[in-house]
């Protein structure tokens, strides 16, 4: 039997790590372990809950005030203990966080392969989304195992000289998690309030867009909210005490728009399935929504997803207060552009990539 160790520390990186948790725990030829972080404290709680985990480390790092170099440095002060005591033949981390670099650095530092779930993903530009992009450049190099989405990340691992022997084409987990949470009998308060109207769901929270981006955003959608009597947007926000003033400062004289705490998992994909619409600046929810048939406008100049805007899932529009309206309103009053975003075939995957990472990793431990 081999020991396989899971670690992430943010709600994203919970969601997607899940379902491979959770496949790994019925596989014989598996012991797998699960380590947290805490960098998202709270809401990373609510991810494990909603998926029944319970994790055999918690680091429990979150702090007022953390920084990126807190965040660093802890982890890799608390996680060394844990993987010298039980030195599992393969680390797996996530995606781009920080916790994701920290992690596959410590487990680098003592010698213990990596595995990378959400490999290969890139803007290319170092500052965007920040840090993301430079952490998952960095784990790709630590790495023993790439596990890319989809061709186009494959092939930018190729292209940064990745042996294409270690590089699987898997899909993407975020998928697999859907088939646990989406429930066609889910109700919420959100939507009662909203009930008869077209739902716009808005998530905006990202470092990038925190000088100037949000600002433009909150007024595009305001112009949107009197141009079209008919949506209703709900606004999950941010626990960011900044982003929490600026949203309520800007949105509350608007009895268009809610304003409501943090979703846990299985609220939020069921809140995308009621949706007509999404404006984000994430990431999963660039995979999420068109699996579930929802066009999604990208607030960010930027996206390590080129797949969806080339599948035409998914459409870049940046934080321009102008662009962002026009892209919007199109989709409110054009039923033909909104039909060819909603049928757009998802290029993420087919809720097996779980299957394909454990299989990977078998085929792996067993030869090596």
């Amino acid at each position: 039997m081999y020991t396989i160790m899971s670690i992430f520390g943010t709600r994203p990186e919970a969601i997607k790590m899940a379902p491979i948790i959770h496949a790994a725990t019925q596989d014989e030829q598996l012991k797998s372990l699960v380590c947290v972080s805490a960098q998202h404290r709270e809401m990373l709680d609510g991810v494990l809950h909603a998926f029944s985990i319970t994790p055999d480390y918690d680091l429990d790092i979150m702090r007022h005030g953390q920084t990126l170099q807190s965040i660093t440095s802890l982890i890799l002060e608390k996680l060394t203990p844990v993987l010298e005591k039980e030195r599992p033949d393969m680390v797996l981390v996530h995606g781009d966080t920080t916790t994701t670099f920290a992690a596959a650095l410590c487990a680098f530092y003592l010698q213990i392969p990596v595995a990378h779930v959400e490999a290969g993903l890139r803007t290319y530009h170092r500052y965007s989304p920040f840090p993301e992009e430079i952490n998952r450049q960095m784990v790709s190099r630590i790495s023993t195992l790439h596990f890319a989405p989809t061709q186009t990340s494959a092939q930018h691992l190729l292209n940064e000289g990745v042996d294409e022997h270690t590089i699987f084409v898997t899909g993407n987990t975020a998928i697999d998690a859907l088939q646990y949470t989406v429930d066609e009998h889910f109700e919420h308060p959100a939507l009662t309030w909203a009930k008869g109207h077209r739902i716009i769901l808005l998530t905006a929270h990202r470092r990038e867009n925190q000088q100037g981006g949000l600002q433009q955003i909150f007024a595009a959608v305001k112009k949107l909210c009197a141009r079209f009597e008919d949506i209703r947007v709900i606004y999950p926000c941010h626990r960011n005490p900044m982003i929490q003033q600026l949203a309520h400062e800007m949105l509350d004289d608007c009895d268009q728009i809610r304003i409501i705490e943090p979703l846990e998992v299985y609220d939020f994909h069921n809140l995308i399935r009621h949706s007509y619409l999404l404006l984000t600046d994430s990431g999963g929810i660039q995979e999420e929504a068109p699996s579930l048939g929802k066009p999604v406008l990208v607030l960010r100049d930027t996206t390590e997803r080129p797949e969806g805007v080339k599948a035409g899932t998914l459409r870049l529009v940046g934080t321009d207060e102008e662009t962002i309206l026009q892209h919007a309103s199109e989709l409110l009053t054009d039923k033909t552009a909104y039909a060819k975003m909603s049928n757009a075939s998802n290029p993420y995957g087919d809720g097996k990539a779980s299957q394909r990472i454990l299989r990977a990793l078998n085929t792996y431990l067993h030869d090596k």
